[in-house]
């Protein structure tokens, strides 16, 4: 993987905010279906992993300013917490949709380096 196939500013923003690869396919499946709410069994179903995961995940993800919990609900929905960050999310599922390998490699060295 060439440094030059993933613009600095996605790497810096891969590295400093998506902990894990279904972390960010939790993400991306949130902004896909904007509109919709998602619960735990609905992500588990469509990122494969256990409910207990995807809440988890959906807890991770608003944490993080990406989601937001719905009031009295199970449920969540994508909404990052400004204009910026959405940018820098779309850039990311732009990049991730041609560089899915590079990006996945990405995060599993970063992972790698918490440990």
């Amino acid at each position: 993987m060439n440094r030059e196939n993933i613009p600095d500013e996605v790497r810096q923003f891969v590295l400093e905010k998506i902990p894990s690869v279904s972390f960010l396919e939790a993400l991306l499946q949130l902004r896909a279906a904007e509109a919709e709410e998602w619960g735990r069994e609905q992500l588990a179903k469509k990122i494969y992993v256990d409910e207990k995961a995807a809440a988890a995940l959906l807890d991770a993800l608003c944490a993080a300013g990406f989601a937001e919990r719905m009031a009295g609900m199970p449920t969540y929905r994508y909404q990052p917490q400004s204009n910026e960050l959405r940018q820098k999310i779309d850039k990311l599922a732009a990049t991730y949709s041609r560089q899915l390998v590079g990006i996945s490699r990405l995060i599993h060295a970063n992972s790698g380096s918490r440990s």
